[in-house]
């Protein structure tokens, strides 16, 4: 088959099922009742008084749990770089002789690159994840697995986990806090992350949770994130992971001049858009130059006198800074960008968390994205069709992740990309992304160092942007000159193996992930 962008999808994959091209970003949803689909029930367990959650170790906690070989055990990674527990419970499974089990995690960091030497072993069949790095995403790009991974947004996630598509046998949770009888969060202890909420919609749907702490308090644990009702068993562990590395490097401000100039241009883009108005509502990105579009919007915001109603996503100090100059009224938090957020979540009542499912599910009765204004967004790579690549990077393997880019995106009132037009002589602004992760019905504009390219769709914004003395070029304009100033460099290529499968946010495919041939 050929999704909407002509990309061939196979109609069946063996250990995957049936397959639904893309056929436009809301189409599937517009045409969702047509379907029958209903929320997958929960299992129902029940707990006598006299039962004691609290086990004296990972290996019990499992064999209790019932899991067996070839099922799916889930987890999240509020940890970020410094989590610990995904390969620990990994190197207990492998000593159990467990195989063939489903790896089914919100995203994989550069913590969990060595996972591929369990794919080898054989104790992990199948891997679905929103983001491969490190090690783990060159060893798929190189065509190692069996079977092709599947990238979802965090959006689809929670969609794929309430439907049912994907059932969670056991989901291990990393939390930072719990008493005895699995009350969670991750705003105390020593590994204190900030929001739960990817763990939240894994919590409330698998078949079996088990929480792991390394800061077992007395009960009841409070603030509770995940309440007990949700959790079967409780383990206490030295370590859940490297404090130092739970915040991302990611979150600094950027002092690149190349950065600073894309961020001043699009926040003039925003305050010129139309959007820009009392009552906004904003999303950014962790990267430089989307945390530097923040700050320089801010700047105008205050000078202008115009109070955000609020913003949302992934939470950074930045974000928190923002809201303290009384610039936002409100913070929906699904996660910590780094570790300055966490007492912003714990002490303040206007700064809330909530889970994937409220934040960007395509399939309930309104995602709080749904009411976006404004989203600022980076990119590997964007073509001349809007289509943008947050995937796969410049030398072809899979090195980030989808996140919640095509989420936000396909709500928002105004998408923005901000990204630099090459990066080391390779090209950001390209005929043909390697692989799309957004498509370009969805994106409205991208602010470069060299020009800010408007979607021909947007006819209202490029009345708008006209004559405020901003950079308007054509994006076949931009790519030309790129090409020109990096001449044109020849890229990797690939082979005809699928080794991934990009799911859009609605459950069809949009794209695929190639094996890389390497040289």
């Amino acid at each position: 088959m050929k999704n909407q962008l002509g990309i061939d999808i196979p109609e069946y994959v063996e250990n995957l099922g049936k397959l639904i091209p893309y056929k436009g970003a809301f189409k599937r949803i517009k045409n969702l009742q047509k379907e029958d689909l209903r929320l997958t029930p929960t299992k129902i367990r029940t707990y006598l008084p006299e039962r004691n959650k609290l086990v004296s170790s990972l290996e019990k906690a499992i064999e209790r749990s019932g899991l067996k070989n070839g099922d799916t055990i889930s987890f999240h990674h509020h940890l970020r770089g410094g989590d610990f527990l995904l390969m620990k419970v990994v190197e207990t499974l492998d000593k159990m002789g467990f195989k063939d089990l489903t790896i089914f995690s919100s995203s994989l960091t550069r913590a969990h690159q060595n996972l591929y030497e369990y794919v080898e072993k054989g104790v992990v069949k199948k891997i679905f994840t929103s983001g491969l790095r490190g090690e783990l995403g060159k060893f798929v790009s190189r065509g190692k697995m069996d079977i092709p991974v599947v990238i979802r947004s965090h959006g689809g996630r929670a969609r794929a986990i309430k439907t049912g598509e994907v059932k969670i046998d056991v989901a291990f949770i990393s939390a930072p806090s719990s008493d005895k009888e699995g009350n969670l969060n991750g705003v105390r202890g020593p590994s204190a992350c900030g929001s739960l909420g990817y763990a939240m919609v894994d919590a409330q749907y698998a078949n079996c949770v088990i929480a792991v702490t390394d800061n077992l308090v007395d009960y009841p644990n409070t603030p509770i994130s995940i309440p007990q009702y949700q959790v079967d068993y409780v383990v206490k562990i030295d370590r859940l992971g490297d404090p130092d590395k739970i915040g991302s490097d990611s979150t600094r401000l950027t002092n690149n001049p190349v950065d600073l100039v894309i961020a001043e241009n699009a926040a003039n883009v925003i305050y010129n858009s139309g959007y820009f108005r009392e009552g906004m509502s904003f999303q950014t990105g962790a990267g430089g130059a989307s945390l530097a579009t923040a700050k320089y919007l801010a700047d105008i915001m205050e000078e202008k006198k115009v109070i955000g109603s609020y913003a949302i996503g992934g939470i950074s100090s930045y974000i928190v800074d923002i809201y303290k100059r009384g610039l936002f009224k409100k913070m929906f938090d699904v996660q910590s960008f780094d570790k300055g957020v966490v007492s912003s979540l714990l002490e303040n009542d206007d700064h809330i968390e909530i889970n994937a499912d409220f934040y960007a599910n395509p399939f309930n009765s309104g995602a709080i994205i749904n009411n976006l204004d404004v989203v600022v967004l980076a990119a590997y790579e964007i073509d001349t069709d809007f289509n943008v690549n947050v995937l796969v990077d410049s030398h072809g393997y899979a090195q980030g992740a989808s996140g919640g880019h095509s989420d936000t995106a396909a709500t928002a009132k105004l998408t923005i990309i901000v990204a630099p037009s090459f990066r080391s002589r390779i090209p950001t602004v390209v005929n043909k992304v390697n692989t799309v992760i957004t498509p370009g019905e969805t994106v409205d504009i991208l602010v470069t160092e060299r020009g800010i390219a408007i979607n021909p769709r947007r006819k209202d914004l490029m009345e708008n942007l006209k004559g405020k003395g901003l950079p308007i070029k054509d994006i076949h304009q931009l790519r030309e000159k790129v090409e020109i100033i990096t001449n044109n460099p020849k890229m990797f290529e690939f082979t005809d193996k699928i080794c991934g499968f990009i799911e859009y946010r609605d459950g069809t495919i949009i794209d695929t992930i190639k094996q890389v041939v390497e040289k």
